[in-house]
């Protein structure tokens, strides 16, 4: 097991200071330019059509989902463990100043994302019963037809079964397994065995069941972890200036909290950005386009400017809140952290810790543990959706019965595995996601720019921005 996680962790490094870096920065960077800045021209418009389908009960007996539902979906992908343990993880590493890096990801990851939902309705397949299929191997076969676009839709297929469907609902129970037992002294083992039961249940009752409850438990969810964050920031509001400022502080001067040469540092802070970053909001990695594709909208950009709002949740919302908790308590003013590294500090219990200041060492736990229990079971259950979709690309429909057996034990597993182990799998499998998925963005970007609103452009902008299509 020792020497599989120092392998898994030379392949991580390869490809998260490297190819990840080049890959989602400069495709964020490219939409960004060629969409002219849609995430932020656009932003208003997500938040409209956001709350204007906001409903705790969706489309019933139709195909696909509502907009509301797909986004629920999507959230429930991208809020999960990466909010709470990826956040703390990453500061710890990279310090502070990674949060920064990881607010840049975001940033142009939203444009990508716009992107992604884009061609997944653009590519997504309805079937003649109805179903509803769509995803990055529909939009990989369309941008490379042939045998390259075969594998690379193979390849993309495989991962992301491996990454999601089985790696990374491991690292959701795994976080729900240790937080529980932490906090209320229940086996992890026992709890693994609730959540995988549960997960049946709702795998069991196909798409409609996963919507219907994420479009419930997301709200819920994000409500009740943003009202205890806000307590604790209340209750250091003196504080904050100081933890905000030592974000952008230790962004660009990591080696004063990291320690080792200023050239080493930076590239361990924006590395950790990176790379919590990609687990965190997902944009670019290829998952929650399965969500947008099944989404009933009037035309791609619809459900595009909706995707972006996913994204500025997971990341500048919950996130963001996870990392002011950390910072404000733990590396200001006496923090156990201020002064550098702290013994029995990791990235599973630094949520717990800096909750704990306010709440106590029981309620903190507590608090922690259900939150998680919230985030990762509904990332489980939009993770499983969006693997189903690519086992059935991959060997059919008579295949997903099979796959779900499979991902129920996987859960179960998760619950009593290392945890660095796991983490350093599903990291690998991520990245590699993002590898086919990246280059068919980079060969449909003239499609992408096709379908985006152009009403809140000048005239004269939107007149070239049109001619520029067309060429």
């Amino acid at each position: 097991m020792d020497y599989l996680l120092e392998l898994v962790q030379m392949v991580n490094t390869y490809l998260s200071d490297y190819i990840l870096c080049f890959l989602l920065i400069g495709l964020g960077l490219y939409y960004t330019i060629r969409t002219r800045f849609v995430q932020v021209r656009c932003l208003g418009e997500g938040f409209r059509r956001f709350f204007g389908n906001f409903s705790l009960h969706g489309e019933n007996g139709k195909s696909g989902m509502s907009s509301f539902q797909a986004l629920a979906t999507a959230v429930a992908a991208q809020v999960g463990t990466g909010n709470v343990v990826g956040a703390s993880g990453a500061i710890l590493t990279g310090g502070p100043g990674a949060i920064f890096w990881m607010w840049i990801i975001a940033f142009f990851g939203m444009a990508t994302n716009y992107a992604e939902a884009v061609l997944a309705q653009v590519t997504r397949v309805v079937k003649e019963d109805g179903t509803v299929l769509g995803g990055p191997v529909y939009y990989i076969r369309k941008a490379f037809p042939g045998a390259f676009g075969k594998f690379l839709a193979a390849f993309f297929a495989v991962a992301i079964t491996l990454a999601l469907g089985f790696m990374g609902c491991m690292v959701q129970s795994n976080s729900i397994g240790e937080t529980s037992e932490a906090a209320f002294g229940i086996p992890a083992w026992g709890v693994g065995i609730i959540i995988a039961l549960l997960a049946g249940f709702v795998f069991i009752g196909g798409t409609k069941r996963i919507a219907r409850i994420t479009e419930k438990l997301v709200p819920v969810m994000a409500v009740f972890y943003l009202i205890g964050g806000a307590a604790i920031l209340l209750a250091n509001y003196e504080r904050v200036p100081e933890a905000v400022s030592l974000i952008f502080y230790y962004a660009f001067n990591p080696d004063a909290i990291i320690g080792g040469s200023w050239g080493m540092a930076i590239k361990t802070a924006i590395s950790q950005g990176v790379k919590r970053g990609l687990f965190s909001n997902e944009a670019g990695m290829g998952s929650t386009p399965h969500a947008h594709a099944l989404a009933n909208v009037e035309k791609p950009h619809d459900q595009g400017v909706v995707a972006m709002v996913g994204v500025f949740i997971d990341t500048f919302v919950v996130l963001t809140m996870t990392a002011l908790v950390v910072i404000t308590t733990l590396y200001t003013g006496d923090g156990v952290l201020a002064n550098g590294a702290a013994e029995g500090i990791s990235k599973t219990n630094m949520a717990q810790i800096a909750f704990s200041s306010l709440f106590g060492s029981s309620l903190g736990s507590a608090f922690i543990a259900v939150s998680l229990l919230f985030f990762a079971f509904s990332t489980i259950l939009s993770w499983n959706l969006f693997a189903k979709i690519n086992v059935e690309y991959l060997m059919g429909k008579s295949a997903v019965k099979v796959f779900s057996v499979i991902a129920i034990c996987f859960v179960f597993m998760g619950s009593c595995l290392s945890n660095n182990l796991v983490w350093e799998l599903t990291d690998m499998f991520n990245n590699l996601m993002v590898i086919p998925n990246s280059l068919a963005l980079f060969a449909l970007s003239s499609v992408v720019v096709g379908h985006v609103d152009t009403s809140n452009l000048e005239e004269n902008d939107a007149n070239e921005y049109i001619v520029q299509t067309d060429n």
